[in-house]
């Protein structure tokens, strides 16, 4: 599997230590689709996920994560929210790095086809998050939340 890591600014690689390589190993996680796939990952401002968010929800306003997919082998971009990421995990009391990959496994999920538009949709991915995320090291997310 290819996984393409755009970092908007310098500044945001201070925040983990080889952070590309951790983006890649998180996605590679969470990934259980075609191993030729390539998915391009942007870590970028609020004003530039705000931009994409009006864009393609219709909400003016910037998001943690969006996920746009695509079809045959490039399965699609996540782009994160670096801003908006360290604010919730400040103000979640978490680890950034365990807060960036939870983002990372939520959008690689949602380039897989699952989604949380119904509660049994959202049962459904949320158990694969938590089960994701421990291979990782991680707890349980959204009993922190």
């Amino acid at each position: 599997m290819q996984v393409d890591i755009q970092v908007q600014k310098f500044c945001y690689y201070l925040r983990i230590w080889c952070l590309k390589s951790f983006c890649k190993k998180v996605i590679q996680n969470a990934w259980m689709g075609d191993e030729k796939a390539e998915v391009s990952v942007v870590l970028a401002d609020d004003g530039f996920v705000q931009s994409l968010n009006k864009q393609y929800r219709h909400k003016d306003q910037p998001t943690n994560v969006l996920s746009f997919e695509n079809e045959g082998l490039l399965a699609g971009d996540i782009v994160v929210a670096y801003q908006t990421t360290l604010r919730e995990s400040k103000e979640k009391e978490i680890p950034f790095h365990a807060h960036l990959a939870h983002l990372l496994t939520h959008g690689a999920l949602h380039l897989q086809g699952y989604d949380h538009l119904t509660d049994k949709q959202a049962e459904k991915m949320e158990k694969l998050e938590i089960k994701l995320l421990a291979k990782l090291g991680y707890s349980n997310s959204y009993k922190e939340y």
